[in-house]
């Protein structure tokens, strides 16, 4: 009888301790229920944070529409500029050259023909600029996600090779006529390449100008480039003319020094574009001026209490900026990625260079 009573208590336990774990445990609809009760309590405290559906869009989204489509208006502006920039330097040299080329040969001038061949390369060089710009507008893709900048970087390192080339090759030949035999027996130009010289000396120029206008419109560093082989080609064409005079005046051995004179010229240049190029290719920072200005800058928009690291880099013509600022500790995690927002906007639509800036908020005051 004691046995049976013992058995009762026992089992009396086990079902009043089976009876606290089901309580303790919530059915599946309950806990959903009370997950949104509190969904819904967060949410009405958070109702300034929050956008509402079916309420226009935020200032934040608006301004990143509207720097989409301002980007996609200015790429196709810019495929616009560089078709007609190329067209008309490539249709200019070749005109040029042609012209200078018959004048020297005509004209019995090695400075003019060497001139001309400089002037025929530009034709190369815009081209390989146009090729280059091309690519470096396409968008970014699956394997290139952060775009093509770069073939610009190429391509300006292209064109400092090929100056080099063409300069060595000038002064190569001017150094072969000094030192081929007697000097007395070099031909003395007739007025055909003077006159040729002072034409491309003009044209040349113009072209610089044109050329280099656009260039920084599209802060292209390979256009930059073609800009200043023209510029080299004004020079080399100053000194033919330079050359051609001493050589009418009765010091014919004048015009093969012009070469080389030229060839240093080039060289210099040609130096200039490809030392450009490759700081654009290994992550240069920015000057420090940029850096100094964007910093106050960002110092200025509101809710930022300072600014912790500002790092800039080149890619290509772009720049890719890495901040973090500091804000009010005590704002809610909404608030302060509102204010990072604003941040990321104010930047690229205030420099246009800017591709991208990656913000980091941490705690403040």
């Amino acid at each position: 009888m004691r046995e049976a009573r013992n058995k009762k208590v026992r089992k009396n336990q086990q079902e009043s301790t089976k009876k606290e774990l089901t309580s303790k445990r919530e059915p599946r609809s309950k806990q959903e229920t009370r997950s949104k009760r509190e969904t819904k309590v967060w949410k009405n405290s958070h109702a300034n944070e929050l956008p509402r559906e079916g309420t226009p869009m935020t200032k934040n989204a608006k301004d990143v529409n509207k720097n989409t489509q301002q980007d996609l208006d200015r790429k196709d502006c810019d495929i616009k500029i560089v078709n007609k920039l190329s067209a008309v330097t490539i249709l200019g040299n070749v005109f040029l050259a042609g012209f200078k080329m018959i004048a020297g040969i005509f004209g019995n001038s090695g400075a003019m023909v060497s001139d001309a061949v400089h002037s025929l390369s530009d034709v190369l060089t815009t081209l390989i600029a146009y090729v280059g710009v091309k690519l470096s507008k396409k968008n970014p893709d699956e394997k290139h996600p952060y775009g093509h900048e770069r073939f610009e970087c190429v391509a300006s390192l292209s064109l400092s090779l090929l100056l080099a080339v063409t300069g060595i090759g000038i002064g190569y030949a001017g150094l072969m006529k000094i030192l081929g035999g007697d000097v007395s027996k070099i031909e003395v130009p007739t007025f055909l390449p003077l006159i040729a010289a002072i034409i491309s000396v003009a044209v040349k120029e113009g072209m610089y100008w044109y050329t280099m206008y656009y260039a920084k419109r599209l802060n292209s560093s390979a256009f930059k480039a073609d800009a200043w082989h023209h510029r080299s080609d004004a020079f080399s064409s100053i000194g033919s003319f330079i050359g051609i005079g001493a050589a009418k005046l009765g010091f014919p051995i004048m015009d093969p020094i012009a070469s080389i004179i030229i060839c240093f010229f080039i060289l210099k240049v040609a130096y200039d574009v490809g030392m450009d190029a490759l700081n654009k290719m290994i992550d240069t920072s920015c000057s420090h001026d940029f850096e100094c200005d964007v910093e106050d800058f960002i110092k200025k928009q509101e809710g930022v209490q300072g600014v912790d690291t500002l790092r800039t880099r080149q890619f290509g013509n772009k720049i890719y900026i890495d901040l973090e600022i500091a804000v009010d500790r005590n704002l809610s995690l909404l608030a302060a990625h509102d204010i990072a927002e604003r941040v990321h906007a104010a930047v690229e639509e205030q420099y246009p260079d800017v591709k991208h800036i990656m913000v980091h908020v941490n705690p403040g005051k």
